[in-house]
């Protein structure tokens, strides 16, 4: 299995040193010419023939792939200027293609259970009650790919995997890498443990084939990734389940994935004369993202050649870094920048670090379990290493938290991102010290000045991952880091966030019947704005960050007094979106 995994691993090298040496430039998204590049992705985005670009390129080819680029290429001839018209590209589409989401059949994990132990640990009676409504949503969530995408996979831009899953929700109807995470730690908090093994065997399922987990699903995310949280899923796993058979079975491909991670996401930074290696986002891929075409093009527009490439590569960078898009990634000499100024390549980010840190710290933990010494030595070294080069070159002494650092200013970005504190999460620093600084940090910010969650960042840019919105994950890590310490100070503090975090949910849940991806600060709370496309609803990582918290907290945790309101009827919600929609218009 392990010859296999590397052969897919240099595969996927020498394929984009290829395209380089052929003089191609950067490789595109995908080989696919209908998924990923070529005459008939550019006209039918170009043509915005569906609101939603994601829609055009989730959908199942009704024939042969080569019988339908066949076919295009005649309608190309009779064109104008090889420009055919929108009515024929609608006409096209729909005789070629099916509607997506016929990949999937729906499914009911077969662990669920309706009354799960987490509601045991819940004190207030409207929490409890939310708690078990959340539980029951993964029957909603749940699917499993049909055989044919296994028997056919030139006619999906689907990635097969073998056991059945869960989705986020709304738009997002494929699986997600670093979503599944916290979904993964909801299931085990529901007693889903099968479902929770079944998710993580997929993601094994596609190191093994690809080298790499893809950012998900879909062919067009081939060449990106997402933050690597497999080794986390595996630790939640079995810390409850103590599968160590499981472990031993798929080991390897733990380091298969940390390995891919080190050779083709690592940059080396001196300080002081001495070179310290730490990791990035750096996806050297051309083309517009295929889910996105039409916006991508119009970004470029008027650039280069050379240029428009180096801004789609560095989109798909930022996008692997799962905040796709925030002023996190912006080079700009303006305290504002566009997306366009997104150079995200050049950032060595806190959390990625942070992330792979607990990865090797974790798998030093597996080696010593499964009794493998010497391996356990050599991740013990590695994971020395990178604590000290983090320190050298991400922590601010009078900041008092670590900062991303930019390659290209060779300084550290002082902006407040809940991010910097993810090294707390992560149990990279433990010390009681530190835990002190970075604690005093956050006070000194205004961040804990909102009363609806963490912002993503203070800066207003129109980018998802900026103010006003308030991401779960990031509620989590930071929450969840300072319950870690032994100081109660960050432990008040951590339930103070926690409180506040699962009114806005709590409240949004009762006014809405809708557990949203993101939310704003402003007001009173409200489904999150900004971006490339509206809120969505479903959702699988808010699911599992609200069960962590009622875990973490259950005891303390309250209902707001005025979530007695009456509820908003299901239908209402999707008004209810296109009122917000309307409004930021």
């Amino acid at each position: 299995m392990l010859g296999t995994v590397w052969r897919f691993l240099v595969g996927i090298s020498i394929s984009v040193l290829g395209w380089q040496r052929l003089g191609c430039g950067l490789p595109p998204p995908c080989d696919s010419k209908i998924y990923c590049t070529g005459d008939l992705l550019k006209q039918v985005q170009l043509a915005r023939l569906f609101p939603d670009a994601k829609h055009f390129v989730d959908m199942p080819l009704r024939k042969p792939a080569d019988v339908v680029l066949a076919e295009f290429q005649q309608l190309m001839a009779k064109a104008q200027k090889g420009i055919v018209s929108r009515t024929e590209l609608q006409q096209f589409v729909t005789l070629s293609f099916d509607d997506p989401g016929k990949e999937f059949e729906q499914w009911e994990p077969q662990d669920w259970k309706s009354r799960p132990q987490i509601l045991n640990k819940i004190s207030d009676q409207k929490l409890r009650a939310w708690a078990s409504e959340l539980n029951s949503k993964w029957k909603s969530l749940g699917r499993k790919i049909k055989v044919a995408v296994e028997a056919q996979p030139e006619l999906y831009s689907l990635i097969y995997v073998p056991k059945p899953l869960m989705v986020p929700g709304g738009r997002f109807i494929e699986y997600y890498y670093w979503d599944s995470y916290w979904v993964i730690e909801g299931l085990l908090l529901c007693d889903m443990p099968a479902t929770a093994k079944g998710m993580i065997q997929n993601f094994l399922y596609l190191v093994d084939r690809y080298g790499h987990i893809p950012n998900g699903g879909r062919v067009y995310y081939l060449r990106r990734s997402q933050p690597p949280f497999l080794a986390l899923m595996m630790d939640a796993y079995l810390a409850r389940t103590n599968d160590t058979a499981f472990l031993r079975e798929n080991i390897h491909l733990l380091e298969v994935e940390y390995e891919f991670w080190r050779r083709n996401r690592s940059v080396t930074i001196t300080v002081g004369g001495t070179d310290h290696t730490l990791n990035r986002y750096n996806v050297q891929v051309g083309e517009p993202r295929p889910e996105s075409y039409s916006q991508d093009w119009e970004l470029a527009a008027g650039l280069s050649d050379a240029a428009r490439q180096e801004l789609w590569a560095e989109l798909k960078s930022a996008a692997e870094s799962g905040w796709d898009f925030s002023s996190r990634w912006f080079q700009t000499t303006t305290h504002t920048g566009t997306l366009g100024d997104t150079k995200a390549s050049t950032v060595v980010p806190v959390d990625l670090n942070a992330v792979l840190c607990k990865t090797e710290r974790l798998l030093v933990d597996f080696h010593r379990r499964l009794g493998n010494s010497s391996k356990a030595a050599q991740f013990q070294a590695a994971l020395e290493r990178r604590l000290q080069a983090v320190q050298a070159v991400l922590w601010d002494e009078a900041a008092g938290t670590w900062l991303d650092f930019n390659l290209l200013t060779k300084q550290l970005n002082p902006a407040f991102y809940p991010s910097n504190l993810v090294p707390l999460w992560a149990e990279c620093f433990v010390d009681e010290a530190v835990v002190g600084k970075v604690l005093r940090y956050l006070q000194g910010s205004t961040a804990l000045s909102y009363k609806n969650g963490l912002p993503t960042s203070l800066a207003k840019t129109g980018q998802q991952w900026d103010m006003p919105n308030a991401w779960p994950p990031l509620q989590h890590m930071v929450i969840a880091g300072l319950a870690k310490s032994n100081s109660s100070s960050a432990r008040e503090t951590a339930f103070a966030l926690a409180q506040n975090w699962t009114r806005t949910t709590f409240s949004l849940y009762r006014k809405y019947q809708a557990m949203f991806e993101k939310y704003s600060l402003d007001g009173e709370g409200r489904p999150g704005t900004g971006g490339e496309y509206q809120v969505q609803e479903g959702f699988g990582w808010t699911n599992g960050v609200a069960l962590q918290l009622l875990d973490l907290f259950g005891d303390r945790l309250e209902a707001p007094a005025s979530a007695a309101a009456p509820r908003a009827a299901p239908r209402l919600v999707a008004a209810a979106l296109l009122v917000l929609a309307a409004a930021r218009g």
